[in-house]
């Protein structure tokens, strides 16, 4: 065992401070060697959240007619209750990372100063967009921005006093392009700054104290200046704990959303029947392609899938521009950035709303959506990031997929809104969310061809995250291995799958978004106080 403190390891010597490889602080605590089946756990974190999904599974399994109702009262106290909360903490991490760009602070260097970077500014932008969002943007893409146009478009309405639209900007009073401006505000929003600040402070605290300090890769590892030894005990355990619980059941939500989507599109082309189980049956089929990616290890199999998914995704998005209102679609990006950050200080302000059901119904759910994806996405920009300075890390985290976010968004909801205004297409409008990406492409030419790479792509970027998610809890639940046995991580995405299955069945997409609400709320505490460990452990480094 080494002789060094962490308070030495912790030294501002600009270098990545030396481990021995026997290196084990509070080894009792940290990890635990199961012989035969050759297993390198932490073993409180692995058993302890292990224990509790599985309980989770079983009883709802067992009482599926009692916690149907309860997931959707659970999301709406939360929501309702807590919306300034998700609002305020996300205003919380971009000021954090604005203050981060403009401090002397934003000359520190991941990795030491030498350090220099392990990947090209093209291999990393593409990365860095791959982590995030590909799920969510082939959900939403279509029917967020129609759902904010039709919203500020129709006007407001008010119910026993209170309004039961999702117009988050007030009503356009019937002028389509102001409701088209307000529309793709809104979307940008929930895509912006705001999500990937998240992602961003995390992902910068874990680069830092994994290769400036010389920590584990974990996330108990980010609160050491706070903590100190204590983050080895239980204060770590819990920790970690969250965000192996967090990420694994954001991950299953993002599963459910994608099987009921490729559901939908089965549907759409094949005439395959709808229902949950035709979503079980795909949730089993993504989660055993996933396992076959998870067996086959990180370049043969995650690296592999995604070059292919990025690949099939560009495509799809440069047909949708082509094919679709170009000219419209290539002004409307700067018209819609505009309207954007014109009315973002709107949309961002968590007291006052009168638009309650836009706060609580979408962006309290996204936070805490994003909040529990967070371990997954910050560990996977961490590890590629080494090498760049905090500040050039703050803005191409922010800017570079913020951007990519806004023109998916602009392409493929601006062409479903022109579709409805200026062609008078309803059967967008009219079909169920998961169907309207389906619907856009149907009036576009070489429908079946374009929707059946969305199914694709669908299927993909869940495999996708599902293999690297399983990696990532894994290198939680093993005390910040990177190479831990593969049995593990099999373990890990298997009990996704399970998770997704057992929500479906659970009450749908209600439940889904209920337990990725309620695993969000206590890891947005974590994410903020990791916030004031991030500054103080960036105050010990040397800069540029």
């Amino acid at each position: 065992m080494s002789d060094k403190s962490h308070e030495e390891l912790m030294k501002p010597d600009g270098e990545v401070n030396p481990i021995d490889t026997d290196y084990q602080v509070g080894q009792d605590n940290i990890a635990l060697k199961i012989g035969p089946f050759g297993l390198d756990i932490h073993n409180r974190v692995f058993l302890i959240s292990g224990l509790f999904i599985t309980l989770f599974v079983f009883v709802t399994l067992a009482f599926q007619e009692d916690v149907a109702p309860m997931f959707g009262e659970m999301r709406g106290w939360l929501t309702s209750n807590l919306d300034w909360f998700f609002l305020s903490a996300g205003d919380i991490f971009v000021a954090v990372c604005l203050f981060l760009i403009v401090s002397p602070l934003g000359k520190v260097r991941l990795g030491g100063t030498e350090a220099t970077p392990d990947y090209t500014y093209a291999g990393w932008f593409s990365m860095l967009f791959a982590a995030g969002m590909g799920i969510g943007l082939m959900f939403y893409g279509v029917s967020e921005p129609l759902s904010h146009y039709a919203s500020s478009f129709g006007g407001t309405a008010v119910e026993n006093g209170v309004r039961t639209d999702w117009a988050p900007l007030g009503a356009a009073a019937g002028n389509a392009e102001e409701a088209r401006k307000l529309g793709m505000a809104a979307t940008i929003y929930h895509w912006g700054l705001h999500p990937w600040a998240i992602y961003a402070v995390l992902a910068l605290g874990l680069a830092l104290f994994s290769f400036n300090k010389g920590l584990p890769l974990t996330m108990r590892s980010v609160f050491y200046p706070l903590f100190g030894e204590r983050v080895w005990g239980w204060v770590g355990h819990v920790i970690d704990i969250l965000a192996v619980v967090a990420t694994l059941f954001g991950l299953a939500t993002s599963l459910g959303f994608g099987a009921s989507q490729a559901a939908s599109g089965l549907n759409f082309l094949f005439g395959t029947p709808l229902g949950t189980t035709t979503e079980i049956i795909l949730v089993v089929l993504i989660t055993m392609l996933a396992l076959v990616s998870v067996v086959a290890g990180l370049d043969a199999g995650v690296k592999r899938l995604s070059e292919i998914n990025m690949m099939l995704a560009i495509l799809l998005l440069l047909f949708v521009i082509v094919a679709g209102p170009t000219i419209a679609i290539m002004t409307g990006f700067f018209s819609n950035l505009g309207a954007y950050l014109e009315n973002l200080p709107a949309l961002a302000m968590p007291f006052g709303r009168e638009d309650v059901n836009f706060t609580q119904g979408w962006t309290a759910f996204y936070w805490a959506w994003w909040i529990s994806w967070s371990p997954f996405v910050g560990m996977f920009i961490a590890r590629v990031s080494r090498g760049r300075t905090v500040r050039e890390f703050i803005i191409c985290v922010l800017l570079i997929p913020s951007a990519a976010c806004v023109l998916w968004m602009t392409a493929f909801g601006g062409t479903a809104i022109d579709q409805v205004v200026n062609d008078g297409y309803t059967a967008v409008t009219e079909a169920a969310l998961p169907l309207q990406l389906f619907a856009m492409l149907d009036a576009l030419p070489f429908a079946q061809i374009t929707s059946f790479i969305g199914i694709v792509l669908v299927v993909v970027f869940f495999v996708t995250s599902s293999d690297s998610g399983s990696l990532v809890i894994d290198t939680i639940s093993a005390g910040g291995k990177v190479d831990a046995p593969v049995p593990q991580r099999v373990f890990w995405c298997t009990f996704e799958g399970l998770v997704a299955i057992v929500l479906l069945m659970g009450g749908g997409l209600v439940a889904l978004q209920a337990m990725a609400v309620s695993t969000g709320f206590p890891f947005t505490i974590v994410l903020l106080v990791s916030c004031v460990s991030l500054i103080k452990g960036l105050m010990s480094e040397p800069r540029d």
